[in-house]
């Protein structure tokens, strides 16, 4: 059985549904973002406490295919952007999210607007600013080794959307006392 999570965008979400299938004493066969595997289907009690377990936790469990589905796209693109070392600009996105869910574009493109209200091209660049807010947040790197890693051409692509976004310049936002990062499920 598989059970799809809502708002599991980072590894540290992975260990706190972790905890809440140990507090059931249920052992998962594999975790990753978004999705649990078990050995054997839930009982609807297992299910009730699983599903306020998960709420206190920030979490939802996902029943709906078409929500699934969105939130295949969101965690896929959360850890292609957060995950790497470097965005590969040799793969197309689009191709690499079709590939990986083996669902047309053209169609999860469509669902992901409907239910989201934008585009996975432009959930795919606040997830992209998020991650240069954090980089600039850590000032370990360089604005061009920022865009570099982030797969953006130049550095001025990279200011340009970070203003549009934002309404700071990285360096003007470097300078912030605090950083208004967003949170990754908030995006």
């Amino acid at each position: 059985m598989k059970v799809s999570i809502k708002n599991m965008v980072c590894y540290r979400c992975i260990v706190v549904v972790k905890q809440v299938f140990e507090k059931m004493q249920i052992l998962p066969v594999r975790i990753q973002l978004g999705e649990v595997e078990l050995e054997e289907e839930l009982s609807m009690i297992q299910l009730s406490y699983l599903k306020n377990w998960l709420s206190e936790n920030g979490f939802e469990l996902l029943d709906d295919r078409k929500m699934v589905l969105v939130e295949k796209v969101k965690n896929l693109i959360i850890e292609i952007i957060h995950g790497a070392d470097r965005i590969d600009l040799t793969i197309k996105l689009s191709y690499l999210i079709q590939q990986k869910l083996k669902v047309d574009y053209n169609y999860i493109s469509s669902l992901f607007s409907n239910t989201e209200g934008i585009t996975i091209e432009q959930y795919i660049i606040l997830q992209r600013i998020e991650r240069a807010k954090e980089f600039l947040e850590y000032n370990e790197l360089t604005l061009s080794e920022i865009a570099h890693k982030l797969g953006y051409s130049s550095v001025q692509y990279l200011s340009t959307q970070f203003k549009k976004a934002t309404g700071f310049t990285p360096s003007h936002f470097k300078n912030l006392k605090e950083n208004p990062r967003k949170p990754l499920d908030q995006l």
